[in-house]
Formats: structure tokens, C-alpha cells, sequence
């Protein structure tokens, strides 16, 4: 495993030191991270069609982040990745997340964001990455909840045509030698174990279709985030590593009641201010053998972001593990004598 590194898209501003790249870094490396996780949406970052198009400029890129001794560990694109697939009920939300020319106009929204996943492929080959990060998008999501009673069928067909949407995407990512890593989320089609595993089903178990592990998401779920690792670990290329708490209530359940981050059951903290247990965690993923980033994502609706930011920084060192280079009972050792194993077993 690599890090720490943060994700940088909570923190782009329009004032200093996160009003552009070279500052943003140099002020994370300060903190300790040795990564930073770009959020391809902000031109305060790069330009995305210029980081698709040319290798020299990914090049300047890459050595704006270097210059501070920090990496670029991957990009995130979960505003352009959502509009992929956009129920009605949602459109005039996600309008937002397009430029203004493509509002009230979904077929063309979707049409831009499709061609902005394509040069996401074609930027991280440029900078010589081999994962980003994105949603599903979500068909299916208002019918999450059976009522009425959903259609027979209405499910199949949703992860059919989300499939259909996102195969031609994936064959490309397949094509530039890129994994898309969906971060699994309430309110996208892709937001726990069994529908990654329809989504799978859908797209023929495409080898470009994998996860990125956040296990705040699974905790307000109440998921077993843990067994989670177990279970789809040959899938996890990427590791989000935030923080939740979900507080049981008498008044408030999973969906929150309507009622704001800081009144919710569930809620994101900063790293070490939660209930996950990050220790099993990276245990896990010691276990097998995951070398991607540890990558900080800040979302906290209590504290403030620069002090999660730095706490996080120690947070990840404190809680990775490398990996021994030997078993603790080597010096116990009998050797390897095929004719003494023979006569131990009586053979």
C-alpha cells in the first residue's frame, strides 16, 4: 500500500492555497501526504482535454505535483460519471454538474459526459495511471424501496440498459490499460455488494469493472464493511479512507429523515472521530496484498478541513503496515527435507 494521499476536490477554492495545483500540493506535502487524488471536473487543476490530448503537458502536469514530492494518484470523476445514466426525476439537479449549454437537455448531457469519461482514459494513460475513480449513475434509485410494488422485470431491465450505457466506456478504459474503481454510494445504482455483482453480471464480468472500498458508505448501510474486503477483494483497486458513525435513534433510521449531515444517525467524520474500525482495515488489506493509495477523502460535518486534513495525514501513516518479510517462527525452522517430511508421516 501507498501513502497517505488526499483527495483533493473538497478542498479546491478560489482563494489560496487551493486556488491551483502547484499551491494545493506544496501545501499537502506539508501536511505529510505523498499523494494527491485530482478531481477532473477543476480546471483550477488541469485542462482535461489538453491532459487527454497531450503527453507533454500531462508531463508538466505530473512534474507541478513532483516539484513538492508528491504524486498524482488517480482522478476522480464522480460529477461527470454521474450523468451517465440520470433518472428524470433527477435532471434538474444534475444540470449542475454540466456546463450551462447542456441543461434541460438530457440526451446531450449524457452525451458530454460519456465523451468526458473518454478523455478521463485517455488523460490517466497520459500521466501513467492505471485506475480512476467514478459513480454508476442511477435508473434505478427512486425505486430503491418496493412501493409501490416495482414491475416485474423493472430491475433487470435498469441494470441492462446501465450496462449498455457504461460497456462502451469500459472497452476503451480496457483499450488505455485503466480501471474504473465505482465507489459504491447510496443514491447510485451501484451502492452495495449485490448490485456491483448485477452490474457484473450485466457487463459479462468486464475485467475494467472494479471498486473503489469507502467504507463510511457500507457503515451508514449498516453493511459488514469488513467482510466486505473479504469477499470482493480481487476487486478493490482503490481505497477511500473515511470515516462514519451511525448512531442508532429512536426518531431517525438509514434514510435520515430529511434532516441535515450533523442531525442525521449516520454521519461522515474526520479520520479517528468515527466508528469504523481502520485497523481491521488495513489488516485486510495487508492480508491481501492491495498496493494502491490510501487515499484521505474529508467529509466532515463537524470539524474543520484543515485540521482533518493534517489529523488524516497521521491518521493513515499510524494505521499502515508493511508487510513482513518473513514468517515470526523462521528461526524455528526444520528446513525442507522431502525424505524427513516422508518419514514424519510415516510414508
Amino acid at each position: 500500500m501507498k501513502g497517505p494521499a488526499i483527495y483533493l476536490a473538497q478542498f479546491m477554492d478560489d482563494k489560496a492555497p487551493f486556488n491551483n495545483l502547484n499551491d494545493s500540493c506544496k501545501e499537502m506535502a506539508s501536511y505529510g501526504y505523498k499523494g494527491v487524488q485530482l478531481p477532473s471536473w477543476d480546471a483550477r487543476c488541469f485542462d482535461l482535454e489538453k491532459l487527454a490530448e497531450s503527453k507533454t503537458y500531462a508531463d508538466e502536469i505530473k512534474g507541478i505535483a513532483n516539484s513538492h514530492g508528491v504524486e498524482i494518484t488517480e482522478l476522480g470523476t464522480h460529477l461527470q460519471s454521474q450523468l451517465v445514466a440520470v433518472h428524470p426525476a433527477y435532471d434538474k439537479m444534475f444540470d449542475g454538474f454540466a456546463p450551462s449549454k447542456f441543461h434541460n437537455n438530457p440526451k446531450a448531457r449524457t452525451e458530454w459526459a460519456v465523451n468526458q469519461m473518454m478523455l478521463c482514459a485517455k488523460a490517466s494513460e497520459n500521466l501513467g495511471i492505471n485506475a480512476l475513480v467514478a459513480f454508476s449513475g442511477a435508473l434505478l434509485w427512486p425505486f430503491v424501496y418496493p412501493w409501490p410494488q416495482r414491475p416485474e422485470g423493472l430491475v433487470e431491465d435498469g441494470f441492462q440498459e446501465l450496462a449498455k450505457r457504461w460497456l462502451p466506456i469500459l472497452d476503451v478504459y480496457d483499450q488505455h490499460g485503466v480501471d474504473i474503481c465505482f465507489e459504491l454510494h447510496p443514491g447510485e445504482d451501484l451502492h452495495d455488494g449485490l448490485t456491483f455483482e448485477r452490474f457484473l453480471e450485466a457487463t459479462n464480468h468486464h475485467q475494467r469493472a472494479n471498486i473503489l472500498y469507502d467504507p463510511s458508505h457500507f457503515i451508514m448501510q449498516q453493511m459488514d464493511y469488513k467482510a466486505f474486503i473479504d469477499i470482493y477483494h480481487e476487486r478493490i483497486k482503490m481505497f477511500h479512507v473515511k470515516d462514519a458513525e451511525f448512531n442508532p435513534s429512536g426518531k431517525a433510521g438509514v434514510y435520515g429523515s430529511y434532516s441535515s449531515w450533523v442531525e442525521r444517525p449516520g454521519r461522515f467524520r474526520s479520520l479517528g472521530d468515527g466508528q469504523i474500525d481502520f485497523k481491521s482495515i488495513f489488516s485486510k488489506f495487508a492480508q491481501y496484498n492491495f498496493d494502491g493509495w490510501a487515499v484521505v477523502e474529508w467529509e466532515c460535518c463537524l470539524k474543520n478541513p484543515i485540521d482533518g486534513a493534517i489529523e488524516g495525514a497521521q491518521f493513515v501513516k499510524d494505521h499502515m503496515i508493511i508487510k513482513a518479510g518473513k514468517s515470526f517462527d523462521d528461526f524455528a525452522s526444520s528446513g525442507i527435507n522431502k525424505e524427513l517430511n516422508k518419514s514424519i508421516l510415516g510414508l
